[in-house]
């Protein structure tokens, strides 16, 4: 893995740039930016520029990859106990046990088949990690998440029958299109469901979906720099 993202030295500035643009669209929205909580994702970055970012008072991170996050985190959450941990990529069945055991919170939640596993690992395990379920608001065939018009009834599953502690939903609008009606629909799936937390936004488009009632982004090149990815 490699990137092509700044000196480690400039990721607490970023971080301060990215805080206070979280500030000025909470204020214009009249929210307490205290209300929405920062994911720092560090994907392809390697543990130092993690350990930069919780130097700088950071504690929220975000992964995509089960693997990437149980050989980077572990170590370091021994210097900063308090680290809490997101995954914010597919995950897929087989890598449930790990999920549970090494994250704290599962922002992609997205079909029957996870749900049930999950609801199995909670209850072998004990622990109990708070979910967000991915609504796929573009209708993409490639990206991950339950279909709009099925989320209420999914939803209703995963709490109901079993007993997920589901806390909100997530979506990842089409990269081609604005935004902002994306995050309204997710909004509105969430509040008719009493649901109060919102995982929406990223690098290009946080400020909007701070505006539009975000309780959680996921901010990765702002702060930590562009990615390169290897060759396939």
């Amino acid at each position: 893995m490699s990137n092509t993202g700044p000196e480690v030295s400039s990721i607490a500035a970023n971080l301060a740039a990215v805080r206070q643009r979280i500030a000025d669209a909470a204020a214009q929205a009249r929210r307490d930016a205290a209300s929405v909580t920062l994911i720092a994702v560090a994907k392809t970055f390697p543990a130092e520029a993690v350990r930069e970012a919780l130097v700088a008072g950071q504690r929220h991170f975000g992964e995509n990859r089960v693997q990437e996050g149980m050989a980077k985190y572990p170590a370091l959450r021994e210097e900063y106990p308090d680290l809490v941990l997101h995954l914010i990529g597919p995950l897929q069945t087989n890598k449930v046990k790990q999920t549970v055991a090494h994250f704290d919170v599962i922002h992609t939640l997205d079909r029957p088949k996870l749900a049930e596993e999950l609801a199995k690992e909670f209850g072998k395990s004990g622990r109990r990690l708070p979910c967000f379920i991915q609504v796929n608001t573009g209708e993409e065939p490639q990206k991950a998440g339950c279909a709009p018009q099925e989320a209420d009834a999914f939803i209703a599953d995963c709490r109901d029958r079993l007993k997920l502690p589901v806390v909100g939903l997530m979506c990842i609008p089409p990269a081609e299109e604005e935004p902002s009606p994306h995050f309204a629909l997710l909004n509105k799936i969430a509040q008719r469901n009493g649901l109060a937390q919102l995982s929406m936004g990223m690098s290009g488009d946080y400020d909007t979906a701070t505006m539009l009632g975000a309780t959680h982004v996921r901010v990765g090149s702002a702060i930590f720099g562009g990615r390169s990815y290897p060759q396939a």
